[in-house]
């Protein structure tokens, strides 16, 4: 099971890569080749920055069409945080950018009144029991840190949602694609669990 981890320059590469080999994934690899994207059975989208710089480096790498196929041919995959909001259509982090359109909706400024970024621990409140959250109880603490929060067009795809002057959406998923907003490589032990989770699935998928 060929697991790669996206390198486009933003994002917690390395502590993510030993999260997903400690939870007992193989033959992981950190990469921003492209053909190293595309011919993996696993990619894991992580990130932190900002959104435009994020796709401008995606673009660079030419890396916007082999993630796009790995997701439309069903492989497994998991976004986190910054590697959440790209999958949707835009963002307005600092003006107007398109993201890759795996998903539906856009990505907005947390609300007037709280402190940003929102960083720190905060309950993930489950609105369907999917299989990443296995043994992960409703109301359990993830680390998050982010200004920035996805507004999916469609309920369906809404698997967690969070509490901050809103109620936002914290994980989604559709089909083998999988993407949380807080950071399970510094959550502890029930970030690790969430990672064996979606090991469990990818063994079942691959």
């Amino acid at each position: 099971m060929k697991t790669v981890v996206i390198d486009y320059g933003m994002g917690n590469l390395r502590s993510v890569a030993k999260a997903l080999e400690f939870v007992g994934f193989e033959g992981v690899s950190v990469s921003s080749e492209w053909k190293e994207v595309e011919s993996a059975d696993v990619l894991v989208f992580p990130g932190q920055g900002a959104f435009r710089k994020a796709m401008e480096n995606l673009r660079r790498l030419a890396l916007v069409e082999p993630i796009r196929s790995h997701v439309e041919r069903g492989k497994p995959f998991l976004g986190i945080c910054l590697g959440l909001q790209l999958l949707f259509e835009r963002s307005y982090e600092h003006g107007q950018t398109e993201g890759l359109s795996l998903l539906e909706g856009e990505v907005v400024l947390l609300p007037p009144g709280v402190k940003l970024p929102h960083i720190g621990w905060n309950q993930v409140w489950i609105e369907r029991r999917v299989e990443l959250f296995a043994n992960i109880e409703d109301g359990d603490f993830f680390y998050f840190v982010h200004s920035y929060h996805v507004v999916p067009r469609s309920r369906e795809v809404v698997a967690a949602t969070t509490d901050y002057g809103i109620r936002f959406v914290s994980a989604v998923q559709r089909g083998n694609l999988w993407a949380v907003q807080f950071h399970p490589e510094k959550s502890q032990r029930k970030g690790l669990r969430l990672l064996e989770n979606f090991r469990e699935l990818c063994s079942r998928v691959l």
